[in-house]
């Protein structure tokens, strides 16, 4: 046998082994028969249509169907399948693939009976496709007819060639919907880190500007607790360097002379700044 092959060997009509692989032996009929199948082989199942010499043609009985929303839609999809137990292959069911292809009839049509048109030609082939094999694997189980299912792949599913440009201009529009959608997530996604940069570095300067505020704050309390400190000690003299401070703030340019007549005698002193010039 070859590599991806199983036989089941009847004795006397009655199954009584299986071999895989290699060389075996076993009376000669009607002793002994081997059914030789190809269990290790992947096989597939076209629903809705069939490929002949290169040339994929619809199969219209299969392929319609009606949707949720009362519908008509063509809808196809391959199987992938293999022969899991040969046994039950060969004696639990009548004819095993036909079996499997009326299970695959079954489930495609029950999901596609509960699910929209426009979401089945737009963005449902996943959901769809995983619901169908869901209650395919199901139904195999339950007929208990020695086929495992690999996987299902939706082909194609379309609204009739009458309504076709119009669901066509309906798919377009969506697609254009999801395009905006994804630049406008990548827009908030490239402004909001920005946005959140700004604000946090407006907080850090805020709170730098209130620092600043309260240490200047700080600083002139510290200025006229000193100020009030001299003033107790000396008020006649605080009050008069306080007086020639102010004046020298608000008459920058201005001659200063000071003129003393308390001992009957008038003192004029003109007071020149350092550096010889006159103001």
């Amino acid at each position: 046998m070859e590599e991806h092959e199983s036989a089941l060997v009847l004795t006397m009509g009655r199954a009584t082994r299986q071999v895989d692989k290699g060389v075996h032996t076993k009376l000669p009929w009607p002793l002994e028969k081997a059914i030789v199948l190809p269990t290790k082989q992947t096989q597939e199942l076209q629903f809705g249509y069939r490929e002949r010499d290169g040339r994929v043609e619809l199969v219209e009985d299969e392929a319609l169907m009606i949707t949720g929303d009362e519908n008509l839609v063509w809808a196809d999809l391959l199987v992938e399948w293999r022969i899991q137990d040969i046994e039950k292959y060969l004696f639990g069911v009548n004819d095993p693939e036909r079996l499997l292809r009326n299970a695959t009839a079954a489930a495609l049509r029950s999901v596609m009976g509960t699910t929209g048109l426009d979401v089945a030609i737009t963005t449902g082939k996943f959901e769809i496709q995983e619901e169908v094999e869901r209650q395919l694997v199901e139904l195999m189980d339950s007929y208990g007819a020695g086929i495992m299912i690999i996987d299902v792949k939706l082909q194609d599913v379309e609204p009739p060639q009458e309504v076709s440009a119009e669901f066509k201009a309906v798919t377009d529009a969506r697609e254009a919907q999801q395009t905006k959608i994804n630049e406008a997530g990548k827009y908030e996604a490239e402004r909001i880190p920005a946005a959140r940069a700004e604000a946090r570095k407006l907080l850090e300067q805020a709170e730098a500007n209130k620092q600043a505020r309260i240490n200047q704050a700080l600083a002139e309390v510290a200025q006229y607790k000193a100020l009030y400190e001299a003033y107790k000690a000396s008020p006649e003299v605080t009050r008069q360097r306080l007086l020639l401070e102010t004046l020298e703030q608000i008459l920058p340019g201005a001659n200063i002379v000071i003129v003393d007549s308390s001992e009957g005698t008038v003192k004029y002193l003109p007071i020149v700044p350092a550096g010889g010039g006159t103001q």
